[in-house]
């Protein structure tokens, strides 16, 4: 399968596809999908599309759980996808807090450069152009539309508090909840 820019999308994970929670999710018990969130992921990869992660895990670095434990609950996400007929092609993490000034936490561009790169998207400036970053906060779109994404927030997670918080990147769409944005992505309406 070619890797045409029109065919990847970028997703947020917590408040995105599982349940977000103030006090991290650190197990694979804690890893609970959103409702519709894994049809939504089924849908997109059945029409072709490509499904890479960006998330901040900084709950590593703090002790919070173990690299084991976020693997499992990615091969949880994985195994509840598969009968759906879903499939995640990738998953970028960034282990670190703010304090390690890092370039992957988001809202750094570093996970979207890696993204950009396994993808083979060489534009210079804008590599991701034209690929959807859907996120729940506004690092997460910060991080996309650097590299030249286009910007989709749920308002699942965090969402509703970030919209009503403002100061959203210009043509951000508001989309309910991820199978919301997948039903507007199908229909061509975004």
């Amino acid at each position: 399968m070619s890797h045409s820019s029109s065919k990847l999308i970028i997703l947020d994970r917590d408040g995105v596809i599982n349940e977000d929670r103030d006090d991290y999710v650190k197990s694979v018990d804690e890893w609970i999908p959103l409702p519709g969130s894994l049809e939504a992921i089924a849908l997109l990869t059945q029409a072709g599309y490509q499904i890479a992660i960006a998330t901040n895990q900084s709950g590593l670095s703090r002790g919070y759980f173990t690299i084991n434990d976020l693997h499992s609950m990615h091969s949880k996400m994985e195994l509840l996808l598969k009968p759906l007929g879903g499939h995640i092609d990738s998953i970028f993490f960034c282990p670190h807090v703010d304090s390690h000034q890092c370039d992957c936490r988001k809202p750094a561009p570093g996970l979207m450069k890696e993204i950009a790169l396994r993808y083979k998207k060489n534009d210079s400036v804008n590599p991701l152009i034209g690929v959807p970053i859907v996120g729940d906060s506004l690092r997460d779109l910060q991080a996309g539309i650097a590299l030249g994404a286009s910007p989709h927030l749920v308002l699942t997670g965090k969402g509703q508090k970030t919209l009503t918080k403002g100061g959203l990147p210009e043509d951000t769409q508001i989309h309910a909840d991820l199978m919301a944005f997948a039903q507007a992505i199908l229909e061509n309406k975004v």
